[in-house]
């Protein structure tokens, strides 16, 4: 066997030795996410992406499976043997160079205190990657502290067996190890980094032991001085020669000071950290206090204390160093002892560290809640990889309460904010009647920005659906039974795998929340209040849908509502209403649904008739009034009014056109009349050709397509809100397109012109009518005597009744022009309306009403007597080209 040979089993034997013989009992996180993440950022570094991929897809199939009780285990032991044991910076690496070095001389004579250190543990970075939740004396469950992701390095003094000393006594290396750069050996502790050129030239590594001094004998300060002056610095306590300068709000050497300018310019470096210190310590000290900062605040503040917390432990060590130094005499020569130079090296990432603090502490200034949150959040978008797991950290400790807000809020409808930090606002002194629409609101200032507004909105309506179902339902279904609560964020850790998977766990929570809870709270309304009946019933009844029920009213209702509108009594209206509906096919309606039919009079206005007031009026109550509100109501109410009045209009020109079919042949011996009926056929021949295509763009182009969109969407609605938004683009629509909108009121008013001249005309023919008969009546009796007279043999008539009946009759034809020139009249004044509604409807924006002006003057005939419509039909032209 050779000398190398030797040498190398002596060297394993001596490391199997130490294994055997320490004391070494590891504190390592068990957190089977960040062991995984740790692999796949190894593979990730090897440049083996698919590999990555694969582990992570196994690790998922793992994970659902259930097989191993201990995956954490297993991983972790995946990841060491990966790690290579000859890499000073691996985690196996600092256990191997641990137990590979050689054992001292000295080990079981020299105290412990004057060995040199042998051991590093992790860096101060990577502290922040293991966390541990317990819960602290103000009631947050977030108030964590770190643990390391390794184990602990032991002391060579356990190694050799002896008793444990105390902190003070340990080497500086052993305690100062978690601040020190992950890259440095254990066997430099206190050397610079080798990654580091030198600071200065190499010194001897010997120990002379003598009393340190503040200065010398010239009375410049001393480095040793230096060094306890900024170790108070740290903390925010000023120094004998290093003090606050509150002018300019900085820590400064007194000019007085004799002191060399790199001492200088190195303290007033280091002495930043105090000034971090105090800008994040005054910030937790004002707020820790504050009972109105909140649980998300106080979330925060517990992340700064666990950072200020690390930041002593620090201190500590280096305090404890000193005191070491200071008892044993060290000089500031050698290489154990504390300096300037190696502070600010062993400083630095702590001081990146409280520079993101501090930023972060300005940037949350004036937040709380969920603003807070998104605050933190914002902050974390670096491309720095320590910085932004500390900021991640400090945001799974602030959305904690959040994300308990959130759950309670969705799994059990209970919102208990008492400080204003949730998303979702709830306003007491709404009564129950309003409660889906009024009590219950987004903060949009407190949504945080990790989650979407759409996530936001499902949230909202997934404790709105919760608490309608019991408050307004009266639904005693356990929540629970409407859909499973998954498990909530108890832990900050267990709000950081959410935060971390925000498209794919956290959006199936409330997915799945979402649909459960809006698909019951549908059912309920359509199987309990059936939301789709009164749906339809609106559409029958208010909307004349239901066309037998609506003629048949009305002829029921001619002689009541032709009457003045102060003589009608709302009881006699409702008893015809009722006879109405049990002689046609309203009556195989549901009872539930009759029984909220009714009648309504307007308020009612001198010179108003029947049909000007009445109208009919559908009540609703209870869960259904939140889809039909009262402003819903108010809008059906001027529908109908608007149609009532349109088929009014269809039920006089029927009236009229019977009138004028039952008296052609009777007024065939009045050949005087000829010219004043042709009149009539031809003015009511217009009204009807009018009306008739008002009727078809009403009930076709506007209800019906209208309710057919109406339907598709309920049919797929998804959430009461859909039903709602649906039902109001429903409503705005037939509004618009019946012309009852503030822009279409010229519009409105023509068309209520319009059907004046149709009551007006009907007037007029029936007086036309009357006095025609009345003439016809007593020539017919003037015929009937004189021929009566002649079969008994007498005379048939006098020369003086003669004369009276010519007279008479000469008297009649004398009112014949009149009647002409009133309808003449008549005529002009309604073509000159209808021209005027013509233009009107040919120059609006809706492409429905363009189309309709067309169909109402298909002949152009009012084409050729206005001169406006040829120039709006030439502009319409012109529109149509310009869009081809």
């Amino acid at each position: 066997m050779g000398g190398n040979m030797k040498a190398e089993v002596a060297h394993q034997f001596q490391y199997a030795v130490r294994v055997i013989g320490s004391n070494y009992a590891p504190t390592i996180e068990r957190d089977e996410f960040l062991v995984s993440e740790k692999i796949k950022k190894e593979l990730l570094k090897q440049r083996r992406e698919a590999d990555a991929a694969l582990f992570s897809e196994m690790h998922r199939k793992l994970q659902t499976q259930g097989v191993l009780k201990h995956r954490w285990s297993v991983l972790y032991l995946l990841l060491s043997l990966s790690e290579d044991p000859r890499k000073p910076s691996s985690r196996v690496g600092n256990y191997g160079a641990l137990f590979a070095q050689a054992l001292p001389r000295d080990a079981h004579s020299t105290p412990f205190y004057c060995t040199r250190p042998q051991s590093l543990a992790l860096g101060y970075a990577e502290r922040s990657t293991g966390l541990s939740a317990s819960v602290g004396t103000s009631g947050i469950s977030s108030l964590g502290v770190y643990t390391l992701n390794g184990p602990t390095p032991t002391p060579q003094s356990l190694l050799s067996g002896q008793p444990p000393q105390s902190a003070a006594a340990q080497p500086l290396g052993s305690r100062l190890a978690w601040a020190l750069p992950l890259s440095s050996s254990p066997s430099s502790a206190l050397a610079p980094p080798t990654a580091r050129p030198p600071l200065g030239p190499p010194v001897p590594a010997t120990r002379v032991i003598r009393p340190r001094r503040d200065g010398d004998a010239a009375g410049e300060v001393s480095e040793a001085a230096l060094v306890r002056d900024i170790l108070y610095v740290f903390q925010g306590i000023d120094g004998k020669f290093i003090k606050m300068n509150a002018q300019d709000n900085c820590y400064k050497i007194d000019s007085k000071v004799v002191l060399c300018k790199s001492l200088r310019d190195t303290s007033s470096r280091l002495a930043e950290l105090g000034w971090l210190h105090n800008k994040v310590r005054k910030y937790t000290d004002a707020r820790s206090l504050d009972r109105a900062f909140g649980l998300v605040g106080q979330s925060f503040c517990a992340s700064l204390h666990q950072e200020l917390k690390e930041y002593y432990r620090l201190l500590s060590v280096l305090h404890s160093q000193l005191q070491v130094e200071d008892d044993q005499g060290v000089n500031m020569c050698t290489e154990s002892s504390l300096t300037l130079r190696r502070l600010l090296v062993w400083m630095y990432d702590p001081k990146v560290r409280l520079k993101t603090l501090a930023a972060l502490v300005d940037y949350c200034q004036g937040r709380k809640g969920g603003e807070l949150a998104s605050a933190v959040h914002a902050y974390g978008k670096t491309g720095d990889p320590q910085m932004r797991a500390l900021v991640q950290h400090i945001l799974s400790l602030v959305s904690h309460p959040i994300l308990n807000f959130l759950y309670r809020w969705i799994y059990d409808g209970e919102l208990e904010d008492t400080y204003h930090e949730f998303f979702v606002a709830s306003d007491p002194n709404v009564k129950t009647d309003r409660l889906w629409h009024d009590k219950y609101s987004l903060r949009k200032s407190m949504i945080p920005s990790f989650i979407t507004m759409d996530q936001a909105r499902k949230v909202l309506l997934i404790g709105k659906s919760i608490n309608f179902l019991h408050q307004v339902c009266h639904d005693r279904t356990p929540p629970g039974k409407i859909t499973a609560a998954s498990k909530s964020a108890d832990t900050p850790k267990d709000a950081a795998e959410l935060l971390s998977d925000l498209e794919g766990a956290f959006q199936e929570k409330i997915d799945a929340a979402y649909f459960d809870t809006s698909k019951y709270l549908l059912d309920v309304l359509n199987r309990n209040y059936l939301l789709l009946e009164h749906l339809q019933a609106m559409r029958r009844y208010l909307l004349l849908g239901q066309g037998d029920f609506i003629r048949h009213l009305m002829d029921l209702l001619k002689p009541e509502l032709a009457r003045p509108a102060t003589t009608l009594y709302q009881h006699n209206l409702t008893g015809i209403l009722e006879t109405a509906v049990r002689a046609t096919n309203a009556q195989y309606d549901n009872a539930e649904i009759l029984k909220r039919l009714d009648v309504r009079l307007l308020e009612v206005s001198p010179g108003d008739t029947g049909w000007d007031v009445f109208s009919l009026d559908y009540h609703v109550d209870g869960p259904i009034a939140t889809v039909f509100t009262r402003e819903c109501m108010g809008h059906y109410l001027r529908v109908f009014n608007f149609l009532w009045r349109a088929k009014r209009m269809e039920y006089t020109l029927t009236d009229i056109w019977k009138g004028q079919m039952c008296n052609a042949k009777l007024l065939k011996t009045m050949p005087e009349l000829s010219g004043v009926l042709h009149q009539c056929h031809i003015l009511a021949s217009e009204m009807v050709h009018f009306i008739h295509q008002m009727q078809y763009y009403i009930t076709f182009e506007v209800l019906e397509c209208s309710w057919d969109e109406l339907w598709n969407k309920v049919q797929q609605a998804q959430d009461l809100d859909h039903i709602i938004a649906a039902h109001d683009v429903f409503l705005d629509t037939i509004i618009s397109r019946c012309l009852l909108d503030n822009n279409s009121r010229s519009l409105l008013n023509q068309l209520r012109a319009i059907f004046d001249q149709i009551i007006e005309f009907q007037s007029a023919q029936d007086s036309l009518y009357r006095s025609a008969l009345e003439e016809l009546t007593l020539r017919l009796q003037y015929e009937e005597k004189k021929q009566q007279r002649e079969e008994e043999g007498q005379w048939g008539v006098t020369a003086e009744q003669e004369a009276e009946e010519k007279r008479r009759v000469q008297e009649f034809q004398e009112t014949i022009p009149k009647m002409r020139s009133q309808l003449r009249i008549l005529t002009h004044f309604y073509q000159s309306i209808v021209q005027q509604f013509l233009v009107l409807l040919m120059t609006s924006s809706d492409e429905s009403l363009r189309f309709l002006s067309f169909r109402l003057d298909f002949n152009e005939h009012y084409r050729a007597r206005e001169p406006r419509l040829r120039a709006s039909l030439g502009a319409t032209r012109g529109r149509r080209l310009s869009n081809i």
